[in-house]
C-alpha cells in the first residue's frame, strides 16, 4: 500500500514536462538485449511508459492508483500490459525483466523494499533505473515561483526526489557500481497548460494543504499567458544487478 494519493492529481498529471530523450536513450542502452522487458514500477498515466515503448521495449506498467492506472492504459492503446502493485509489491514474475524502471515514483517507495522486489523481477546482470524531471531552480521564472512557494510554505522540502539516490542503492548490496544520468530539457508548453500540470504537483500539495489550491493560483499569475520555455533536468541513476550464483 502507498500513501500517496494521486487520484485527485491525475487528470493533470500527463501535462507534465517529458522526460529528456537522451537521458532516456541511455537508460534503454544500457541493456543488454535488444527489444528488453522492462517493468515499469509507479507508471502513472504513462509518462515513462510511452518513451519506453517509443524505444522499442516490452513493458509491463504497474500502478497502484485506478485513477492514474486508466489514463496510462488509454494513453498506451493496448501496446503495454498495466497491473496494480507497487514498487515493494508488483505482482509481476521473478526473474523476468532485464530492466525494472521508476519514473518519479521511487521517492513514493520503501526504497529497500523496492530495490529488493526490483532485484527479484530482474534476470541476471539486468538493471534499474529511478529518474526525476527537476525544474532549473536558477531559471528567472522558476526562481520566482520558488520564492513564492518559500513564503508561504517556509519549511517546504523536496523531500527524498532530489537526493542522491547512489547511497540508499549501493546499501541494498544487491546492485553493481551506480552511473547518473543528467541531460537537460526545455519544455515548451502554453502557460495554461503548465499550470493545469502544477495541480498534479504531489509534493507541493502534500506540505501546502489547505494553501495548495491558492499557491498554484498565485503561480499562475506570475506565469501569464502565451507559450512558456521552463528548463527542466532528467536526472537518473542506474545499476546493473549482481549475477545471482
Amino acid at each position: 500500500m502507498t500513501t500517496w494519493d494521486y487520484t485527485t492529481l491525475a487528470a493533470t498529471y500527463s501535462l507534465r514536462p517529458p522526460y529528456a530523450p537522451r537521458a532516456i536513450d541511455q537508460i534503454v542502452g544500457l541493456s543488454l538485449t535488444p527489444n528488453p522487458r522492462v517493468a515499469d514500477i509507479g507508471a502513472g498515466t504513462g509518462h515513462l511508459t510511452l518513451d519506453l515503448l517509443a524505444r522499442r521495449c516490452e513493458v509491463d506498467a504497474v500502478e497502484p492508483n485506478a485513477a492514474m492506472a486508466e489514463i496510462g492504459r488509454a494513453r498506451t492503446e493496448g501496446r503495454a500490459s498495466w497491473s496494480t502493485g507497487t514498487g515493494e509489491a508488483s505482482g509481476l514474475r521473478s526473474t523476468s525483466y532485464d530492466l525494472v524502471t521508476f519514473g518519479s515514483s521511487f521517492n513514493t517507495t520503501d526504497r529497500q523494499a523496492a530495490l529488493q522486489e526490483s532485484a527479484r523481477l530482474l534476470v541476471n546482470s539486468g538493471h534499474i533505473a529511478c529518474l526525476w524531471n527537476h525544474r532549473q531552480l536558477d531559471d528567472p521564472l522558476q526562481f520566482e515561483i520558488e520564492s513564492l512557494i518559500r513564503s508561504r510554505v517556509p519549511e517546504y522540502s523536496y523531500g527524498l526526489r532530489r537526493q542522491d539516490q547512489a547511497p540508499v542503492i549501493d546499501e541494498s548490496g544487491l546492485f553493481g557500481e551506480t552511473s547518473v544520468v543528467e541531460e537537460p530539457i526545455v519544455h515548451r508548453v502554453p502557460a495554461d497548460d503548465w499550470i493545469a500540470a502544477w495541480r498534479s504537483h504531489a509534493t507541493l500539495q502534500r506540505q501546502a494543504g489547505d494553501q495548495f489550491d491558492d499557491l498554484v493560483n498565485e503561480i499562475a499569475k506570475i506565469a501569464g499567458s502565451g507559450e512558456l520555455e521552463v528548463p527542466y533536468v532528467t536526472v537518473g541513476w542506474t545499476a546493473r544487478l549482481k549475477d545471482r550464483h
